[in-house]
């Protein structure tokens, strides 16, 4: 399924796991997109990709192992199709966002969260790096989780890390 956020074709695809219906994720995803773009007001450039797969554990597994060589699930997993500096112009493709079924519905329920708002963290934490961002050391991770806050405060989502 596809959708259009101003210039950012989203390209949805639920591959595997319990998900809730399509077009419920994609309208969280194109909300999602727009909170962290009216968030960030990047740079209009040219029309832009994005896909974002809604995939299970086993497969999320395989992918952490192989490029991140980390032999565990994960709740997403993101793949640049191109470097990015922050606040550059969006480049013609931004790349893959993974979200695996059963751990994230696994932390919503021992978070108390409901599990769509949790997956908006997750398509705005995944969309994040993909823009350049990162939580690599304290400065960068306070920054990323400032820009997470604002973007789920667009959505009426509550701050995941409250």
């Amino acid at each position: 399924m596809r959708s259009t956020w101003p210039n950012i074709e989203i390209d949805l695809l639920v591959e595997a796991g319990a998900w809730p219906q399509e077009s419920d994720l994609l309208e969280i995803t194109s909300d999602a997109v727009g909170a962290v773009l009216a968030e960030l007001d990047p740079p209009s450039g040219a029309a832009t990709e994005l896909s974002v797969v809604f995939s299970d554990d086993a497969h999320i597994a395989a992918l952490n192992a192989e490029w991140r060589g980390k032999d565990s699930p994960t709740n997403v997993l993101s793949f640049p199709a191109f470097p990015v500096a922050i606040g550059a112009p969006l480049p013609p493709m931004l790349g893959d966002i993974i979200l695996a079924s059963e751990t994230v519905e696994r932390e919503a329920r021992l978070e108390g969260k409901v599990l769509q708002h949790h997956i908006s963290h997750l398509v705005i934490h995944g969309l994040l790096h993909l823009l350049g961002h990162d939580h690599e050391n304290d400065a960068d991770a306070e920054a990323m989780e400032g820009i997470e806050r604002a973007a789920l405060a667009r959505l009426a989502i509550p701050d995941p890390y409250a």
